[in-house]
């Protein structure tokens, strides 16, 4: 499941990933990253409707007469319900990559949002033309939540966002699914994952509260008796190492931003707008500061990761052209290196 590319493509991608990589210049570069247009990276499984929450949130921020933009990064995802301003699907053919690379799904997306963050820098042009106008930029990412999450290009482009402008997380939640306490430590424990990840402002979205109210997990969050009692009912060893790990989860309970909403009735949007307020607040008073300490670090360790995807581009394509014949690869990853990034 790895990306292909070739020296071409290479040179490409060391271009761009060294345009988005590199800082702006001075210290005082990063203090002036303006307030607006506020990033947010949905992040969900699938099925928690993250992509449905887009939908409500466009629709509210628009009615509000907020300016919105959005970017869709699931090369696979077949129908959106909101309007779409960048879209990878226009860009990387999902099913091309499938084929001629001869990859499963997952491996295709990842393949597929690697040649999208070779030419990353050319979102960031475009946000730039516009970014006066904006208020919101709300980013849609892959329900295969492992894909963008700990992928490399993943990586490329949450910090390529949050050296910017201001950026914050947002991780959706299935209410419904969380009511057996093991699946609710579950989700935690990849909220938790996320967080330490991205290291940006962090909000969760319990999402179809139509359906099933989000009270009993405010309760488990509050008050660590409580979600004990609901684990001692179970008798796995999973609930075993929930119960040790409750206790440690505990702190991260009480400095996490937490909303129920519902992406149907459009419940719960109000207290969202404001938690993405004091989330936009954190960015500049807890981010940039961390910026500016850890620049050097972050700097070097996203070389390192792009180095590192750049080795995986060549070995995949080395695997591809043996399988296929190179012919075939070279046309493929001819188109693949000059397409560009265009708006709807």
């Amino acid at each position: 499941q790895q990306a292909a590319g070739s020296d071409g493509v290479d040179v490409e991608m060391a271009d761009a990933a060294g345009r988005a990589s590199q800082p702006k210049s001075a210290a005082d570069a990063l203090t002036a990253i303006p307030r607006s247009p506020l990033v947010v990276l949905m992040i969900g499984m699938a099925g928690s409707g993250k992509s449905t929450w887009m939908h409500r949130l466009v629709v509210r921020l628009q009615s509000e007469k907020k300016r919105v933009y959005t970017v869709n990064l699931d090369p696979a995802v077949r129908n959106l319900a909101y309007p779409v301003n960048i879209d990878i699907r226009d860009t990387v053919k999902y099913k091309e990559v499938m084929k001629h690379f001869g990859l499963g799904p997952n491996g295709a997306i990842m393949t597929s949002l690697n040649l999208f963050a070779t030419k990353f820098d050319q979102v960031l042009s475009l946000l730039d033309k516009r970014a006066a106008e904006l208020d919101y930029v709300l980013v849609d990412t892959p329900g295969q939540i492992e894909v963008f999450n700990w992928s490399a290009s993943g990586q490329i482009i949450c910090d390529a966002f949050a050296v910017t402008y201001p950026t914050a997380v947002c991780y959706v939640v299935d209410t419904a699914r969380c009511v057996k306490p093991v699946t609710f430590m579950s989700n935690m424990m990849y909220a938790c994952s996320i967080l330490y990840k991205t290291k940006l402002p962090f909000i969760v979205a319990f999402n179809k509260v139509d359906v099933m109210p989000h009270d009993f997990l405010k309760e488990w969050m509050e008050d660590f008796e409580k979600v004990g009692q609901a684990l001692s009912r179970e008798t796995s060893y999973v609930a075993s190492l929930s119960r040790s790990m409750s206790l440690a989860m505990e702190e991260f309970y009480r400095n996490i931003r937490s909303v129920g909403v519902s992406a149907v009735t459009g419940q719960g949007c109000a207290d969202f707008e404001r938690a993405l307020e004091e989330a936009r607040e954190e960015f500049r008073t807890v981010y940039v500061p961390y910026l500016e300490e850890q620049r050097r670090e972050i700097e070097e360790k996203r070389q390192r990761v792009i180095e590192e995807q750049l080795r995986d581009f060549e070995r995949g394509l080395n695997r591809a052209k043996r399988g296929r014949g190179e012919d075939t690869i070279d046309e493929v990853e001819a188109e693949m290196k000059d397409f560009s990034i265009q708006e709807r």
